[in-house]
């Protein structure tokens, strides 16, 4: 297995791609991860987060993708799903912790379950690690890698650094539309009218989900099969500064179906002090799906666009 090498103190972040959270046609989905192949990427996170009815590849095409990824160079993590609702979703979930080759990102407890004990695993966004220790508790049982939750401010996310067991990685959701919630309910499948059973895949008509606006007809939220996503777009380049003070050893940028390599670039060269973050962020507006947000990052509402002291 390839767990996460822990160095905190190296001079630069590193940049993750976190798994793909939408409902892509198979030969875009192959597509795209060979252009990651070749991205300024350091890790890829694989596999279906989000609904065990999405079929496009299987845990074995997922397996392929990963091991051409790890031959370009890349660490690769597969993601467990978040909500498991059956039986062949519990047993997909342990054929996924019991690959022997691949590090896993556990996102709920049942993964953990699985995990602790064996390998070193990666602590997902959705485990609810809010405080010390809570933290040292995920550590104990072989995190060698936690994702802070999308909610975390700065001054928190301080306070779970200063306690950090040693060796344990962090890594921050840094771009791309925030997964708020996940439900039972097809809210795609809602929206067309079909029962959740009966879904026809209809999520796969939206590759950056389906957008729900106020009846002021301002953006809202992302409807994305069970996932639940902010309408705007979390965007942390310009609180580099912060984060590399912090200590955060890597950066998730959540997948997009549009100007991902051209958006990577443009981490890279903040991260390699060869353009500033404010000028990073203002070559990204356009590049992205909709208005930036860094509220929660601030201590504010999620959907705010707070100025960087």
């Amino acid at each position: 297995m390839n767990p996460p090498s822990a160095a905190p103190n190296r001079p630069n972040m590193k940049l993750a791609l976190g798994p793909l959270l939408y409902y892509w046609p198979r030969d875009t989905v192959l597509r795209f991860y060979e252009a990651m192949a070749a991205a300024p990427v350091d890790a890829v996170y694989l596999g279906e987060a989000v609904c065990s009815r999405r079929h496009e590849l299987r845990l074995n095409d997922w397996l392929g993708v990963a091991a051409t990824l790890r031959e370009a160079g890349k660490e690769v993590i597969l993601s467990t799903q978040v909500l498991i609702e059956s039986g062949p979703d519990a047993a997909t979930l342990h054929r996924i912790t019991a690959n022997g080759d691949f590090t896993v990102e556990a996102n709920d407890m049942g993964a953990v379950q699985a995990l602790a004990g064996r390998v070193p695993f990666v602590a997902g966004p959705h485990l609810n690690l809010y405080n010390p220790p809570a933290l040292q508790w995920m550590a104990g049982l072989g995190a060698s890698r936690w994702v802070m939750p999308l909610e975390m401010g700065h001054s928190d996310l301080a306070l779970m650094q200063a306690a950090r067991p040693a060796g344990l990685q962090t890594e921050v959701f840094a771009l791309g539309r925030m997964p708020l919630a996940f439900s039972a309910r097809c809210f795609t499948a809602r929206h067309h009218n079909m029962p959740k059973d009966d879904c026809q895949f209809s999520c796969i008509s939206d590759p950056g989900g389906l957008m729900l606006q106020t009846r002021e007809g301002e953006d809202f939220l992302v409807l994305n099969g069970i996932q639940t996503q902010s309408a705007r777009v979390c965007n942390l380049i310009a609180e580099l500064p912060a984060l590399r003070a912090l200590g955060v050893d890597l950066l998730r940028l959540s997948p997009q179906s549009q100007h991902m390599i051209n958006l990577i670039a443009l981490w890279r060269e903040a991260l390699d002090g060869t353009l500033s973050p404010q000028e990073a962020q203002s070559r990204m507006a356009p590049l992205l799906p909709g208005a930036a947000c860094n509220g929660y990052w601030h201590g504010e509402a999620g959907m705010a666009q707070l100025a960087t002291a």
